[in-house]
């Protein structure tokens, strides 16, 4: 019985891990933007090309190896758990373009181009698989239990948080589907930083709500 009561502990704060990582790696990147270069980079993963690298890819990994190390109650959660971890860690190593050509005066070579194309899908499985864990995977229930008042509102939480990842994912889309190629003018608060915030805080907030941190029974 012990045993079991120090592996669903640990199973609870490896979630709540996850959850924090993921809301605190915007903040932590925009503070650290403001306070070393005066400026928000127009999207988290263009830290990259910052002083804030070595961050921004610890966070990453960080997220990621948890993320891997996941095994839930199902093959499903593990196997979901370690697409995530990958993509993550795909995000990380394969570096987004810095900026357009014409504004950083430079040709970009033919292996940065891919390495870019690789890091977008990257990034899109890892936002995608998410958005699966809060809504086919965070709201199950054990066969044959009735759930609690308690797990419903959670189950609200992850779909809502699902939605808001999805959500996010569809308007970046339409903005680089739209984007005219105009030079980045640094800002506050970017629009494509700004929408990914919102989905990394999403995702975040479901995994510490399914660590139990928030709203237990």
């Amino acid at each position: 019985m012990s045993n079991n009561h120090n592996l669903v502990i640990s199973y609870l704060s490896l979630r709540e891990a996850i959850g924090f990582l993921g809301i605190s790696l915007p903040v932590v990147l925009w503070l650290g933007g403001y306070l070393s270069q005066g400026q928000i980079q127009p999207s988290i993963s263009h830290f990259y090309h910052s002083s804030m690298r070595d961050i921004f890819v610890g966070y990453l990994f960080a997220i990621s190896v948890f993320l891997m190390a996941y095994r839930g109650y199902e093959p499903v959660d593990m196997w979901c758990g370690k697409i995530a971890g990958l993509s993550g860690i795909g995000v990380a190593l394969m570096p987004t373009i810095p900026g357009l050509e014409k504004c950083i005066g430079e040709s970009l070579t033919d292996g940065a181009r891919l390495l870019s194309k690789f890091h977008y899908v990257s990034a899109s499985v890892f936002f995608l698989t998410l958005a699966f864990f809060c809504f086919f995977l965070f709201t199950k229930s054990k066969e044959g239990a009735i759930p609690t008042p308690m797990k419903l509102w959670r189950n609200r939480v992850y779909r809502a948080c699902g939605s808001i990842i999805l959500l996010c994912i569809a308007v970046l889309a339409v903005l680089m589907l739209t984007s005219d190629g105009e030079c980045y003018v640094p800002v506050w608060f970017p629009p494509v930083y700004t929408l990914e915030s919102i989905a990394v805080f999403a995702f975040g907030f479901s995994w510490i709500v399914k660590g139990e941190a928030i709203l237990k029974d």
